[in-house]
């Protein structure tokens, strides 16, 4: 019998470094999974933004705001179906600024200086970090569809367009998780984050098609409201998933969305870099938090 021929080392450390860091993603996806079953009011909470729109605004509404028939629509559509890609949108939003919330929380008590000296590429930790927002958004995003549906909110999902449909939800949840990774590197304290919910994340959300199309602000007057959601790259997350929805081409959407998810997380990467980033996060005092 023959014996195998020997394994390189060079092999060997491979596939001990690919193992590696197959077991840091699933131990950092499965520690914020831990936390999030553990946090009960956060799944309500993230639900009751939407559930409020849709509930209370999108009825008031119903009669008033109409929508006319304009891509990607085929007939006239109710207020609430029209919003429903939105709230899925603010679900996202909200989860990947909150991610950026737990980060600030985790170098604070010094957990992110030990992931980000740990014997891995620095890349790799913020990519488990950004995985695990985005299975947090969908775990969020599949629970307020279930409850929307239960409302007499349904969206066409079934059927080819739902993969499309996935494909934009997933790559929505992992650009606005790298904004929020981005946004982590500059607040330096947990009191900062009310200022970035009010100069980050309203006008993102208000400044974009979730609530209202874009030839209403354009009909109304709005220019320059009107061109900042037509360039905002929460607004073109959103038209991605709404075209998707309905089996639509959804234009330069998708490649506005991926182009931001590689700006953003290549940015962050670089600002967690101590040697090139801002202010050599890891070099800071006890705990990691800011002088």
């Amino acid at each position: 019998m023959s014996t195998p021929p020997p394994v390189s080392p060079q092999r060997v450390g491979a596939l001990t470094g690919w193992r590696h860091a197959l077991l840091a993603l699933q131990a950092i996806v499965g520690r914020e999974l831990f936390k999030f079953s553990r946090q009960y009011g956060r799944l309500l909470s993230a639900l009751v933004r939407p559930l409020l729109w849709l509930v209370v605004f999108a009825a008031g509404f119903r009669n008033v705001f109409g929508v006319a028939v304009v891509e990607p629509y085929d007939t006239y559509i109710t207020y609430d179906e029209y919003i429903a890609p939105g709230l899925i949108g603010m679900v996202l939003l909200f989860n990947g600024m909150q991610s950026s919330l737990a980060m600030v929380y985790d170098r604070e008590m010094g957990l992110m200086r030990l992931l980000l000296t740990a014997p891995l590429p620095r890349w790799w930790v913020l990519a488990c970090k950004l995985l695990a927002t985005t299975v947090l958004s969908l775990i969020q995003v599949l629970a307020f569809l279930v409850v929307a549906a239960l409302l007499g909110t349904q969206l066409p999902l079934l059927g080819p367009q739902l993969a499309h449909f996935l494909l934009a939800l997933v790559c929505g949840a992992l650009m606005l998780g790298s904004i929020g990774l981005l946004l982590s590197v500059h607040i330096r304290q947990l009191e900062n984050f009310a200022g970035t919910m009010n100069f980050v994340i309203f006008p993102m959300y208000f400044i974009s098609t979730a609530l209202y199309p874009l030839w209403k602000l354009q009909e109304s007057g709005a220019e320059w409201v009107y061109q900042l959601a037509r360039l905002n790259p929460f607004s073109l997350a959103i038209e991605w998933m709404r075209f998707a929805v309905y089996g639509k081409d959804p234009g330069s959407a998708p490649w506005v969305v991926l182009g931001t998810l590689l700006l953003c997380f290549g940015l962050a990467c670089w600002g967690y870099d101590p040697q090139r980033g801002f202010g050599a996060l890891t070099k800071r005092g006890p705990g990691g938090a800011g002088s």
